[in-house]
């Protein structure tokens, strides 16, 4: 029988909040050795993922766009909000600041592994929020996870 994403998920994962410290969010990921952290909000709502990508902001720096100046008048040859996004990421000092949270990608614990994957290649993500029918959030689901499970060939999907 294939392995749905319920069989594999790490149940009730770490999550931490919008307002924390990016220092907490950083500590988080370290000790746990974890790529990522939910957000939840105050209501246990899912607003946001944080990532090692997210966080790395602080240390990479910010290019501004490019531009030409003509007759006294500036030309971006590129979106000057892409540097603004990227300049507020690099200043973040809460989760807030510096998470994704564009639409949430999430999955339903009955997913096959299989779409889980078609997902997450499709997606270009590394895990996916599980969420039940009530759009609570109880795991994460990993390439990791799903790669452990083809190591030891019990996917027969």
């Amino acid at each position: 029988m294939a392995k749905t994403v319920a069989d594999v998920m790490t149940p009730n994962p770490l999550v931490i909040s919008p307002d924390a410290p990016l220092t907490d969010a950083i500590a988080l990921l370290a000790q746990n050795r974890i790529g990522g952290l939910p957000v939840m909000d105050n209501t246990g709502k899912l607003v946001g993922f944080i990532s090692e990508t997210d966080i790395i902001w602080q240390q990479s720096g910010v290019t501004p766009p490019a531009y030409i100046t003509i007759l006294d008048s500036v030309i971006y040859l590129e979106n000057p909000s892409r540097y603004e996004k990227e300049l507020h990421k690099a200043l973040g000092q809460t989760v807030g600041d510096v998470m994704s949270n564009g639409p949430m990608i999430t999955i339903k614990p009955d997913c096959s592994l299989s779409e889980a994957a078609r997902l997450m290649n499709q997606k270009q993500v590394h895990r996916l929020p599980v969420l039940d029918g009530s759009k609570k959030l109880i795991g994460i689901l990993t390439c990791g996870d799903i790669i452990r499970v083809m190591a030891i060939g019990t996917d027969d999907d």
